[in-house]
């Protein structure tokens, strides 16, 4: 045995193999930290993990743009309009990602809700907001979403949109920095239905101080340097007015807007389409106060106007009588 030890290969290899089970052991007591982990956990879809899948298009530059797509029922257009988009930005040097804010209660469709509830959830992580139509496709990579330091930026220029073209217009693309969208108090809640909320954020901007840019010496005109992709045969747009609402929605709203928004977020799910990179898709129910718009929901209008049909029947029967 003593010439066995003496034998300096055989310590050699003994000394090869404590050595490697020391460092074995060490290793299995290790704690491994879950900010090490490059693995998905199952069941647990954090904050964290949401983020670094929106850093998959991030570029160069210290400013990040949220695309905010008010949505409800247009999917056929959303399968469209996401990999035009990541197409699109991809070849402008910005940080930037899409979020889908989909509508899920049954009153009728607010635009202007939508966006104010986008904002409140994006506003930490996003320095500056596109309000973008899903059914308008920049086609002219002249216009540039960059950061809008001087004012809110009209992408959709009234000289360029396919069908409006009134100077006040300022719906379809409108790129609005953090500090300017909160400054006006957002946009105004009142706007069930489509139509007209846009205009009043304009007359907003204009009572701040704000002044609209637009795109300048672009080499396309109104027929080319957008597509505009909504069939109005299949998809019509909700313009039913009841109640007073166009009586009210024709004035300026000073009292709703960013702060008094009233939403519930269901529901954040992440999204590809095509192979496109992560959009977020943030499932928002809206709440209506009914005595301050009762024309979130026009279905029992109707029904209203009979029964005063009726009272007034009533009224003058009991005139006549007395």
């Amino acid at each position: 045995m003593k010439a066995f030890w003496k034998n300096s290969k055989v310590r050699y290899l003994f000394l090869c193999i404590l050595i490697t089970f020391v460092t074995s052991c060490i290793i299995g007591i290790t704690p491994i930290s879950l900010d090490e982990c490059k693995c998905d956990i199952q069941g647990s879809p954090s904050k964290l993990i949401r983020q670094v899948q929106r850093t998959n298009q991030i570029k160069s530059g210290k400013h990040r743009l949220a695309i905010l797509v008010p949505f409800r029922d247009r999917f056929d257009e959303l399968l469209i309009f996401v990999p035009h988009m990541h197409k699109f930005l991809s070849k402008q040097n910005i940080r930037y990602h899409i979020f889908i804010v989909n509508q899920i209660d049954n009153y009728r469709f607010n635009r202007a809700s939508l966006i104010n509830a986008g904002f409140l959830e994006v506003q930490k992580e996003f320095d500056y907001i596109a309000m973008h139509d899903v059914d308008l496709l920049p086609m002219n990579d002249e216009l540039l979403y960059h950061y809008p330091a001087q004012g809110p930026y009209h992408i959709a220029s009234p000289e360029l949109h396919p069908r409006y073209h009134y100077p006040t217009f300022v719906g379809g693309i409108l790129l609005v920095n953090r500090e300017q969208f909160v400054q006006v108090n957002g946009m105004s809640n009142k706007y069930w239905g489509w139509g007209l909320e846009d205009d009043e954020f304009y007359v907003r901007l204009k009572e701040a101080g704000l002044n609209v840019g637009r795109p300048e010496n672009v080499s396309t005109g109104t027929h080319n340097t957008f597509k505009h992709i909504h069939d109005r045969n299949r998809k019509k747009r909700d313009m039913t007015k009841c109640y007073n609402q166009r009586e009210v929605t024709r004035r300026r709203d000073r009292r709703t807007g960013l702060k008094d928004v009233s939403y519930e977020l269901v529901d954040i799910t992440e999204l590809t389409i095509a192979g496109t990179p992560t959009i977020t898709v943030f499932k928002v129910s809206l709440d209506c106060n009914k005595t301050d718009t009762p024309w979130c929901d026009c279905t029992k209008s109707d029904d209203m106007k009979g029964e005063k049909v009726e009272d007034k029947k009533k009224n003058k029967k009991s005139q006549h009588g007395s």
